[in-house]
C-alpha cells in the first residue's frame, strides 16, 4: 500500500464526511472503518512515519550524489611561523650541522576554495541504501498492523453497540410485558382476587428492568463515544448505528501470511542487509573522487610597499581508505547482529506456533458459539411460548404469579444468552480473519 493510493482512498472518502456529519444518519460498520481512515489520529502518524521512512531512503540515495562544499578562512599572524635553515643554505662555506631561525610568509593570509567529493565505491552507503529500502517496506507494513487495530477496534466497538442496542429493544419488550402484568395484577388486587405481596413483586420486577434499562442505556453511549474517538470525530456528532446484526455462518478463510510473520520476515531482512553491510565495510575499501579549486592570499601592510596578492590552487584525484583496525568496533557489531538474527529466527518459529494454536482455537470458539446461537434462538421462542402460556394461564386462573414471573426470566435469560452467542460468533470471525491474514480494509 503505497501514499498515493491512501490519499485516492482519502478523497472518495471526504465526499461522503460532509453529509455524515451533516445530517444524523445510520452509519454501517464499513462506513465507520472508512472514516477512521481519514481522522484517526494513529493513523495520521503512521503515514506520517511511513513519509519519514521515504525521506530517509532519498537520504541514503543522496550520499551517492558530488558533494560541493566552499571554505573561506583569513589569518592575521601576529607572529609569522618559525623555520630552522641550514646555515650553509646561501653560503657553502659554512660548516655543516648548523641552524638559523628564520620567519617566513606575511602577516596577512586568506583562502578561498571549493572542494569537491564523490564516493566512487563505498560499501557502507550502498548497505545503507539497501537497508533503508527494506525499513521503508517495513514501515508500510506497521502502518497497516495499525489499520488491522483500527479495524479491530472498531469492528469490537460496533458489535458491543449492536448487541447493547438488542439488548435495550428485549428490556423494552419485557418492561412492556411487565407493566401489562403489573396493571392486570393491580385490578386483580382491586377485586380482591389477589395480594397486595404479588402486585409488589410486579412493581419490583418494573423497577428492575428500568434500571436495567438506564445502565444499559448508559453503557450504550458509553461505547458509542469510544467508537467516535477510535473513528477520530467528535464526541458531539449524532452517530446512529445499523441495529441488524449481520450474521452469517458459512464464512471460510484462505490462510495466508498474517502481518506479524510478514512484519517479522523482513526485520529478518533487515538484519541480514545490516550484517552484510557490515563484514563489506571490514574488509572492502573505500574510493572517492576529490578536487579543490581556489585562491590562496597573501597581504603586507608594512614598508616600503603594502601589497594583497592572490594566487590560484587547484588539484583533482581519488582517494583510497582501506580499514585495517578500528579496536574490534566493528567486530562486536556483527556479534550483535547476528545475535539479534537468531532471536529473529526464534521469534518467527514461536510466532507461527502460536498462530496455528490460536487458528485452532478460534475454529472451535467459532463452531461453539454458532451451534449456541442456532440453540438460543429455538430457546428464545421456547421461552416467549411458554411466557404467553404462562401468562394466558395466570389470567385463568391456573397459575400463579410465580410461574408468570419465572418464564419472564426463562425469557430474558435466553434473550441474554443469544446475544452473548452473535458477539461470540461475530468476535470468533473476527479473529480468525485476522489469525488467516484476510483483514482487509481499503476496498
Amino acid at each position: 500500500m503505497k501514499l498515493a493510493n491512501i490519499h485516492k482512498h482519502i478523497s472518495i472518502l471526504l465526499l461522503t464526511i460532509g453529509f455524515q456529519t451533516a445530517q444524523a444518519q445510520t452509519w454501517t460498520l464499513q462506513q465507520c472503518i472508512d472514516t477512521a481512515q481519514v481522522h484517526n489520529k494513529n493513523l495520521q502518524m503512521s503515514r506520517n512515519n511511513m513519509a519519514i521512512g521515504d525521506q530517509r531512503e532519498k537520504e541514503a540515495k543522496a550520499n551517492l550524489i558530488p558533494k560541493i562544499t566552499a571554505n573561506a578562512d583569513y589569518k592575521y599572524f601576529t607572529n609569522l611561523p618559525y623555520q630552522l635553515l641550514p646555515v650553509n643554505a646561501f653560503n657553502p662555506s659554512l660548516p655543516e650541522g648548523e641552524f638559523k631561525a628564520m620567519q617566513f610568509g606575511v602577516p596577512h593570509n586568506i583562502n578561498a576554495n571549493l572542494t569537491l567529493s564523490m564516493p566512487l565505491y563505498n560499501p557502507q552507503v550502498y548497505g545503507a541504501i539497501q537497508s533503508t529500502k527494506i525499513a521503508s517496506e517495513l514501515t508500510e507494513l506497521q502502518y497497516q498492523k495499525t489499520e488491522e487495530q483500527i479495524y479491530f477496534e472498531i469492528s469490537n466497538l460496533y458489535y458491543n453497540a449492536q448487541i447493547l442496542h438488542h439488548q435495550l429493544a428485549f428490556i423494552d419488550s419485557n418492561l412492556i410485558n411487565a407493566e401489562r402484568l403489573l396493571k392486570n395484577m393491580q385490578l386483580l388486587n382491586e377485586q380482591l382476587l389477589a395480594k397486595g405481596t404479588d402486585v409488589s413483586k410486579v412493581k419490583l420486577q418494573v423497577s428492575q428492568l428500568t434500571t436495567q434499562k438506564e445502565t444499559i442505556k448508559s453503557k450504550y453511549e458509553q461505547v458509542l463515544n469510544a467508537l467516535k474517538f477510535a473513528m477520530g470525530i467528535s464526541i458531539e456528532q449524532n452517530l446512529q448505528i445499523e441495529p441488524n446484526i449481520q450474521y452469517q455462518n458459512t464464512n471460510e478463510y484462505t490462510p495466508a501470511s498474517t502481518l506479524d510473520i510478514r512484519i517479522i520476515k523482513t526485520q529478518n531482512r533487515l538484519l541480514s542487509s545490516e550484517l552484510n553491510t557490515l563484514n563489506k565495510t571490514r574488509y572492502l575499501p573505500s574510493l572517492n573522487l576529490v578536487g579543490m579549486y581556489g585562491t590562496t592570499g597573501f597581504g603586507y601592510n608594512g614598508q616600503p610597499a603594502s601589497f594583497l596578492d592572490f594566487y590560484p590552487i587547484g588539484f583533482a584525484g581519488v582517494q583510497l581508505s582501506y580499514p585495517l583496525f578500528n579496536g574490534t568496533v566493528t567486530l562486536r557489531k556483527i556479534n550483535q547482529k547476528t545475535l539479534e538474527l537468531r532471536n529473529n529466527e526464534l521469534q518467527f518459529g514461536m510466532l507461527t506456533e502460536q498462530n496455528n494454536m490460536q487458528v485452532e482455537n478460534a475454529k472451535i470458539q467459532r463452531e461453539v458459539a454458532k451451534k449456541t446461537v442456532e440453540t438460543t434462538t429455538e430457546q428464545i421462542q421456547l421461552a416467549q411460548t411458554i411466557y404467553e402460556q404462562t401468562v394466558l394461564q395466570q389470567k385463568q386462573g391456573t397459575a400463579s404469579l410465580t410461574d408468570v414471573l419465572l418464564a419472564d426470566n426463562a425469557l430474558r435469560e435466553a434473550q441474554q444468552n443469544y446475544l452473548s452467542a452473535v458477539i461470540d460468533y461475530l468476535k470468533a470471525d473476527l479473529e480468525l480473519k485476522k489469525l488467516t491474514g484476510n483483514i482487509s480494509i481499503i476496498k
